[in-house]
């Protein structure tokens, strides 16, 4: 039993790339769902689907690499509110990643989204995770 499904679901995503594979299978949660649309909405992900065959469920990730260098779509996955120290930020404040190039996941009241769309609808929340 893990304390932190967020924490063991992007250290699959990492350690599957820093293996090679083609595809990753992850214990499946509806905040897991979101996150994972949002990677594929934003292009860190090949593809994914969700399969409720089980009691869990289990999420399948393709994960994408670039075709000449077959370096990882994803550089890194970063975990910022944690279990033991949660980190909030007001819709006027939301850090940026790399200067807008990477994006921050922000669990807010209309639910999980990107912090680009956070600041445009000006909604602030708990900020899940870095990616870039």
């Amino acid at each position: 039993m893990y304390s932190d499904p967020i924490a063991d679901y992007l250290t699959r995503i990492r350690n599957a790339q820093a293996a090679r594979h083609k595809v990753v299978e992850i214990p499946a949660s509806n905040l897991k769902k979101e996150i994972t649309k949002i990677l594929h909405e934003k292009g860190y992900i090949l593809n994914y689907k969700f399969d409720d065959n089980e009691v869990q469920g289990v999420i399948k990730i393709a994960l994408k690499y670039h075709p000449k260098t077959k370096k990882p779509a994803i550089s890194e996955l970063q975990r910022v509110s944690k279990p033991g120290l949660r980190k909030y930020s007001g819709g006027d404040s939301i850090p940026r990643v790399l200067n807008g190039l990477g994006i921050s996941v922000i669990s807010t009241s209309k639910g999980l989204m990107t912090d680009k769309e956070a600041r445009k609808d000006n909604v602030g929340g708990e900020i899940i995770c870095y990616v870039y």
